[in-house]
């Protein structure tokens, strides 16, 4: 039995599902390859994606090649009800609802596990973390995963190198046609679009403060500088600082950023990048995001003890005001801004992010069990594939190798 809000928002959802369908023609054409070869005949898929339409859309792809849906989201802000609802009112296991507590939350990732899935997509690595500590018993039954995010590649890796991971899971994020899109395009404008929806601010002339110059906060920052924004980077990394210098912008620490900017923008990955010393500096009316996957970057518990009121500005956005008497404020919690304030990136960069995932699966479903556990590639000639689907969808045609220049490159 489903745990959604209210199965009668279920219209809705479906007029949003059909609309990013319309405009994913690369998942559309797999799973109507999906559709002819069910490649998941009789197996249990245990999917943990922020759940909004996009993402809806890959659930009834990976159905129409035969796969047991189990789904619920990646984090408790980014769930829309009436996407949930319309899966569920087609006769998909959903446990998802908006704004549920971290308890609920808990409880729905291990509802989509307790089946005893032989296929886990995950975003964040909550899933495969859980079956590795609550769920051993059940993981005879995994014959492998796939992973969406940084954040939960990072996770992963950390687990291998453990020697405790269990099964093999595929390095989504690491494929060309996700990271180089979906990161830098996808995350730049998705971003950007749910700071103005939520604060009505203009962008011009003020200062974004961007952390991390990774593919995402590469986008994040391009989009800001595109709109006016005097950006600025900061980072750990001398070899990501020294590109953000050549790509002109201003890099400096953390401590030197609080005090100028207007708008901050995490997407590091790590915790602790904003904390209690950067809040004293900042100027009134300061705002503050973070677009990486987990709540920790900005550190919320900290401005919460720092203040000495706090209140709703607006819708998604709270105030803090400090014992200097200036204001800072938070969208969405400190959580996933783009997906949290947001409908997250646009379908056109989904359509690639989730032929990948898709691809990865159905990889899973027919030679898994060949596979060594660990970390594991997307291999370049998917890649190369979904790459061939996008430009043939958007009208492009592009050269291909002589034989003799194959030869010659050594190919």
């Amino acid at each position: 039995m489903s745990y959604i809000k209210d199965i009668n928002l279920a219209p809705s959802g479906e007029l949003k599902i059909k609309w990013v369908e319309n405009n994913m023609p690369v998942l559309r054409g797999i799973g109507e390859d999906f559709l002819r070869e069910k490649p998941f005949k009789g197996m249990k898929v245990a999917l943990s994606v922020h759940l909004e339409a996009k993402t809806a859309y890959l659930c009834r792809v990976m159905e129409m090649g035969g796969a047991e849906m189990y789904v619920t989201g990646s984090n408790p802000l980014s769930t829309q009800d009436d996407v949930a609802a319309a899966l569920a009112s087609g006769g998909m296991q959903v446990f998802a609802r908006y704004g549920c507590s971290m308890e609920e939350y808990e409880e729905c990732l291990c509802r989509v596990l307790e089946v005893g899935p032989n296929i886990i997509i995950d975003d964040g690595g909550d899933l495969v973390n859980l079956m590795h500590t609550k769920y051993r018993d059940l993981i005879p039954n995994v014959i492998g995963g796939c992973e969406e995010t940084t954040t939960g590649i990072h996770r992963l890796r950390a687990m291998a190198k453990a020697g405790t991971l269990m099964f093999p899971m595929v390095m989504v994020n690491e494929a060309d046609c996700k990271h180089m899109f979906d990161n830098r395009y996808g995350t730049g404008q998705s971003v950007w679009d749910a700071i103005m929806r939520t604060t009505n601010l203009i962008v011009a002339g003020k200062y974004a403060v961007v952390s991390g110059y990774g593919w995402c906060g590469k986008g994040v920052a391009l989009r800001a500088k595109g709109m006016g924004a005097k950006v600025i980077i900061t980072e750990t990394d001398p070899v990501r600082a020294l590109e953000a210098v050549m790509d002109g912008y201003e890099v400096m620490p953390m401590s030197e950023a609080a005090k100028l900017g207007d708008m901050f923008i995490t997407v590091t990955g790590c915790s602790g990048i904003i904390t209690a010393e950067h809040f004293e500096s900042m100027k009134e009316g300061a705002i503050l995001t973070n677009a990486g996957h987990f709540d920790v970057e900005v550190d919320i518990a900290a401005l919460k003890a720092m203040a000495v009121e706090s209140y709703e500005a607006r819708h998604n956005i709270q105030a803090y005001i400090m014992p200097n008497g200036k204001t800072l404020y938070v969208i969405a919690e400190g959580r996933l801004v783009n997906l949290a304030a947001g409908d997250g990136h646009p379908a056109e960069i989904m359509d690639m992010s989730f032929a990948v995932q898709a691809l990865s699966a159905e990889m899973l479903a027919k030679k898994g069990r060949e596979i060594e556990a660990g970390v594991v590639p997307f291999p370049r000639e998917l890649d190369e594939a979904v790459a061939r689907r996008k430009l043939k969808a958007m009208g492009v045609a592009i050269d291909s190798l002589s034989q003799e220049q194959a030869d010659y490159l050594g190919i």
